[in-house]
């Protein structure tokens, strides 16, 4: 699937940029070799320059992200955020569909984390027990999609969010260590209770533009492709993430354990059904 075939859509990466980093000079390099696409600076708590780059387009493709890591404010950041891109959206037009990438760290985080029961996308994280932990990025993504869906809903717009697992792939976690960090913290929890998952980020893409151009889908859907509940997987991801870390925080090997997988993916698997 090529973002090519697709009509005119506002990619918003609302990153916490500091200066111009690579994927910024990738972006600027892209628009010179590429007449089609149009580059804006958005700011996601600056409601008019959202709304100036969604003019005409017909998908919103959302990602609020921060490249400094997470603390408590940027809680707030990301929640003003999400409310500003989706009532920038409610204004325009043209829009068809949001498409918000929101975490799987969204629904995996309460009291009851051992619990047998499956999580899938009718699982929320608790709030309380994410401040408890400061779980910051996790209780970001929880508030910020969940502040999301209920402005979508009150100006009945389209929108479907993928929560993502954490996200791999060539020089992914090398550029943004920070937040990979971030979704890592009480890594040997999720991993323990079968929560741990991540995805490769070339699949993530293509499920972003399926969703869109599927008109059938809606709601949420987790996205991953590798879940992590053997330590032979345990290892393998932590030498993936090398040199950023050595082993997943708290992980030690102790035998050939072996944890019960919970994370459902009925609706992606339907998505992404006879596909590569």
């Amino acid at each position: 699937m090529d973002i090519e075939e697709l009509p005119s859509v506002c990619v918003l990466d609302a990153s916490t940029y500091v200066g111009e980093t690579e994927i910024v000079k990738k972006i600027r390099e892209m628009e010179r070799e590429e007449e089609r696409l149009v580059v804006f600076e958005v700011d996601a708590l600056d409601y008019h320059s959202i709304l100036i780059a969604l003019k005409g387009c017909s998908a919103m493709f959302c990602c609020l992200d921060s490249t400094d890591g997470y603390d408590d404010k940027m809680v707030e950041w990301e929640i003003r955020g999400a409310i500003n891109v989706v009532e920038a959206c409610a204004q325009t037009d043209t829009i068809e569909k949001i498409i918000f990438s929101s975490s799987l760290t969204a629904a995996i985080w309460r009291e009851n984390i051992c619990s047998d029961k499956d999580v899938d996308e009718r699982s929320w994280s608790d709030q309380e027990f994410c401040r408890k932990l400061k779980l910051w990025y996790a209780l970001a993504k929880t508030l910020s999609e969940q502040a999301a869906w209920a402005l979508a809903m009150d100006r009945m717009l389209s929108m479907v969010s993928i929560n993502a697992g954490l996200v791999l792939g060539p020089g992914v976690s090398q550029q943004n260590p920070l937040s990979t960090m971030s979704y890592l913290k009480g890594a040997a929890q999720m991993y323990e209770n079968g929560v741990l998952a991540s995805v490769d980020v070339n699949f993530l893409a293509d499920v972003h533009i399926r969703a869109f151009q599927d008109r059938s889908t809606c709601g949420r859907y987790f996205c991953f492709n590798q879940t992590v509940n053997t330590e032979d997987e345990a290892v393998k991801l932590a030498q993936s993430l090398n040199p950023l870390i050595s082993l997943l925080p708290g992980y030690e090997n102790q035998g050939n354990e072996v944890h019960a997988e919970r994370l459902r993916t009925k609706k992606l698997n339907k998505l992404v059904e006879g596909t590569a």
